[in-house]
């Protein structure tokens, strides 16, 4: 790995010099566009809008626009006198329980390498952050923008998490949350065995991008001059279900025995042949790929014949 940035954590009146390092990498397939004809690549050009001409890269600068149509334009001089006081530091704020920070901040993670002077204190600090099982809140600046980041302990290594600040998330003000919603207890219940049967200890490994193995093979079988073949595996379907509480029954059924089959890709099958009995009604075609009756479920609605009382309050404002 190569660092993209150096500088030191700023502890107290302790400092640790440090390098910065990208701690994840994308794995998606790249692309160039190009002509469909010959394959040859389409290249663009930056020209300005008012004469067309192509403008070289160091006359390109930042232009904010204004609500009436003009444009200011700031040159790198402008930001260079910006106060960024965390420009080569990142300064410790507080300490804080790591459930306390919602995952919804959590950005980009990197890793800190301590340079050779600074091993001492940066395992001191390292451990003594573990000890606590709290996570430090620190700024920092990178490339030229101040961060609100969660300094971490991750496999012996500081990991660096930056957030987004408190003004960038937004509010989910979504109608259905001032809805009455009818829920039975049965069925609130039954979710919850759901839950329980398909709990576990999180391990990552066991989990693959499917879609972008699939799109290997298919440019792999271009290189060979193969002709691409469909896999043959039945599409998932869902229906409309009436009952709920089957389709839920049916979910638990199906990852029980799942489980006892000794892998995640028999669940499904039991779980569409336990919805249709339950709603005696054809499936209708779906582009939603997730597995049987927790389609089905998703979108179920309560029978009239069988309406439940109401047992949900409105939720407070």
């Amino acid at each position: 790995m190569r660092s993209i940035w150096k500088g030191a954590i700023s502890f107290g009146l302790v400092t640790i010099p440090v390098k910065l390092y990208s701690a994840t990498e994308q794995k998606d397939v790249s692309f160039h566009q190009v002509r469909r004809s010959d394959g040859s690549r389409i290249r663009y050009k930056r020209v300005a809008q008012s004469d067309g001409e192509e403008v070289p890269y160091g006359e390109i600068a930042k232009g904010y626009e204004l609500s009436n149509g003009e444009t200011v334009v700031l040159t790198d001089e402008d930001f260079a006198d910006l106060p960024l006081t965390t420009s080569r530091a990142i300064d410790v704020l507080q300490f804080v329980p790591l459930e306390e920070v919602d995952p919804i901040y959590f950005e980009k993670s990197y890793y800190i390498e301590p340079d050779k002077a600074g091993a001492k204190p940066y395992v001191l600090l390292r451990d003594a952050l573990e000890e606590s099982g709290k996570v430090a809140i620190v700024k920092v600046a990178l490339r030229n923008r101040e961060s609100l980041a969660t300094l971490r302990v991750r496999e012996g290594v500081f990991v660096l998490e930056t957030m987004l600040w408190p003004d960038e998330i937004r509010t989910p003000d979504f109608g259905f949350l001032d809805d009455d919603i009818e829920v039975r207890p049965q069925e609130l219940a039954m979710a919850g065995s759901l839950i329980d049967t398909l709990s576990g200890e999180f391990d990552p490994g066991q989990y693959k991008d499917s879609y972008r193995e699939a799109l290997q093979e298919v440019i792999e079988a271009k290189i060979a001059g193969h002709e691409v073949k469909q896999p043959d595996q039945p599409q998932p379907t869902a229906g409309t279900v009436v009952d709920l509480m089957a389709a839920l029954r049916a979910s638990v059924e199906a990852a029980k025995s799942g489980r006892q089959g000794g892998g995640e890709s028999n669940a499904g099958k039991p779980v569409k042949t336990a919805a249709k009995k339950a709603t005696n009604k054809p499936a209708a075609n779906t582009s939603a790929p997730p597995k049987g009756a927790k389609v089905a479920a998703k979108g179920a609605k309560p029978s009239k014949k069988t309406a439940p009382k109401k047992v949900a309050t409105r939720r407070s404002a």
